[in-house]
């Protein structure tokens, strides 16, 4: 029997009860009302359209932004030269799972020392066109692919964000959202990916007064949400350069360690020890070298060296040069 069936045959007993619907209670002076079946709101019944196909009502905007999700074009990304969970093994990929292990195992308090806010990793450069954002993206899909640990992939480089570019997805409310906006919160602007592992904020709108918020109080609420909220969870940050801005030099203040990515035989020695003065209350610097000749190629190799110091140190690879 339907709602309105059971409410109609409610009022028929009343009726033969000799009560009278249309006459007010003695004591209240209020009408009397029938207690009749509850009816669910409007909102939560599919409504017929025009052509009888039930229409679902829309769910709010921000309920939308809670689950939205985004699919990476995985074979544009190899074909791009990025990793991609689902390609080949291949020499940069390999390279990454050497570069990633001494991060993952600082992150996780498996180091020598443990390190606060560990599992906050920025990648930086001295200056621009190092490689730091295809540094930052590569590294993140490697972390991906571990069996015990998440990624999270931060487009910190609020003065010129390109993390979702070179992803192939259009840009997004992010990180500088959440810090103008009360009313929006982490949870609604960050993006899942088909990468069961790999999830992504973007930068957001920007902000005239970005340096300011990235040192605000807020910010450094926000990061230990970020660095506490998940154990098993990695975050990068893709940072502006340390040489360029003055937002990359606030951020590293809140991280646990920062990658500083150079370009072989491009970025000069003193930039490079600029750039790791600039981040001295860091305790964890580690130097990644892009672009480095391999021996057993006539020119630069496809993938990535790799070199780690603590402290100032700096190399340009194995040979010392």
């Amino acid at each position: 029997m339907s709602l309105i069936e059971q409410a109609a045959k409610r009022l028929e007993q009343l009726r033969r009860a000799g009560v009278d619907l249309s006459r007010p209670a003695k004591d209240s002076g209020q009408p009397i009302v029938a207690a009749m079946p509850a009816i669910e709101p409007v909102s939560a019944v599919p409504l017929a359209g025009s052509d009888g196909v039930p229409v679902v009502p829309s769910p709010s905007p921000a309920a939308a932004q809670m689950s939205r999700r985004v699919d990476l074009d995985l074979n544009a990304l190899a074909v791009a030269g990025l990793i991609s969970p689902d390609a080949p093994r291949s020499q940069l990929a390999d390279q990454y799972r050497v570069i990633k292990r001494p991060l993952i195992a600082n992150a996780m308090g498996r180091g020598a020392t443990p390190i606060k806010r560990g599992n906050l990793i920025m990648v930086t450069s001295a200056l621009s066109g190092e490689g730091k954002t295809f540094s930052a993206v590569n590294l993140a899909m490697s972390i991906a692919m571990e069996l015990d640990n998440t990624v999270m992939l931060v487009d910190a480089d609020v003065p010129k964000p390109s993390v979702l570019k070179m992803l192939g997805l259009p840009a997004a409310p992010g990180l500088l959202d959440v810090l103008t906006d009360e009313s929006t919160s982490l949870s609604q602007v960050i993006l899942r990916t088909n990468v069961d592992k790999l999830s992504l904020l973007p930068s957001g709108t920007q902000h005239p007064r970005a340096t300011e918020l990235l040192a605000s109080e807020m910010m450094a609420k926000l990061l230990d949400e970020m660095a506490s909220r998940y154990p098993d969870r990695i975050i990068i940050f893709d940072s502006p350069p340390l040489l360029m801005t003055t937002e990359s030099r606030v951020l590293a203040t809140h991280m646990g360690q920062v990658v500083v990515v150079v370009k072989a035989e491009s970025t000069v020695r003193g930039d490079v020890k600029h750039a790791l003065s600039a981040i001295e209350a860091c305790p964890v610097k580690l130097l990644l070298l892009n672009q480095a000749r391999a021996s057993s190629q006539d020119g630069y190799g496809y993938g990535y060296g790799y070199g780690y110091g603590y402290g100032y140190g700096y190399g340009y690879g194995s040979d010392g040069t």
